[in-house]
């Protein structure tokens, strides 16, 4: 796995006086699954919402592919085309159908034909398990479901890299596993994923890479085998423990 798709060189972000991300260094490389975790507040959002070029950071660089995606927007379109975002809250358009959601940036963005679109989209919410309601609007769906479209959706763009924000934060309790069990399929396909969570037992059964942020720092940056059974850092420590406590 040496090669890297996005690097995040001294990354910093402010929102006024508050500094929220510190000299971020980081490499993704092909098909890796890397899951960011910490305490609320930690960066780790903020991170993902700059690397997608939803927030402008404050200082520092991001490469695809050794080039600097720069602030201009046709840039950012092409560069958000191969490097899409699960969002916490769907982000799903109420006045269309399920099928309509996921043919839409396909259509728009990529020009593909309908009937081009329309294969991409059966196939990717056959993969989620909702093809059976192509013809739902998200209203009639639970809040797994409407994730699972919302996953199906951003596939349907054969992104090269996906970015998970949260995407069980929203949900009940018993609709997470339904969610979660979609990106561990997804995890098997060498797909590059970058998954901000707070779901321990994810992060190290799937994550091949795991990253703890600690008030706007990357504080460790390991293997989940070793982050979750020796971490080195005092702070990954304690959040483990208190965390693994509750």
């Amino acid at each position: 796995m040496s090669d890297v798709i996005i690097s995040i060189r001294d990354l910093s972000k402010s929102f006024g006086d508050h500094e929220v991300l510190k000299k971020i260094d980081i490499d993704v490389c092909a098909g890796e699954i890397i899951c960011i975790v910490g305490s609320s507040g930690s960066g780790k959002s903020t991170l993902l919402r700059c690397i997608n070029k939803l927030e402008r950071q404050t200082s520092g660089k991001i490469l695809y592919h050794d080039q600097e995606v720069r602030d201009k927007q046709k840039e950012i379109n092409q560069y958000r085309s191969k490097v899409g975002m699960v969002f916490q809250s769907f982000n799903l358009f109420n006045n269309m159908t399920v099928l309509e959601n996921c043919m839409l940036c396909t259509r728009k963005v990529l020009h593909l034909s309908k009937e081009e679109a329309f294969s991409r989209a059966i196939s990717h919410l056959r993969e989620v398990g909702m093809a059976p309601y192509i013809n739902a609007k998200p209203a009639q769906l639970s809040g797994g479901q409407k994730q699972r479209v919302a996953i199906a959706r951003s596939l349907c763009m054969n992104p090269e890299v996906l970015l998970f924000d949260e995407p069980t934060s929203a949900l009940d309790p018993e609709m997470v596993g339904e969610v979660l069990n979609v990106m561990k399929e997804l995890a098997t396909t060498g797909l590059t994923m970058i998954i901000v969570t707070h779901e321990m037992a994810f992060a190290r059964d799937v994550s091949t890479r795991t990253i703890f942020m600690d008030n706007g720092y990357v504080a460790e940056d390991d293997k989940p085998s070793e982050l979750f059974t020796n971490p080195k850092n005092p702070r990954t420590r304690e959040f483990l423990k208190r965390y693994l406590a509750g």
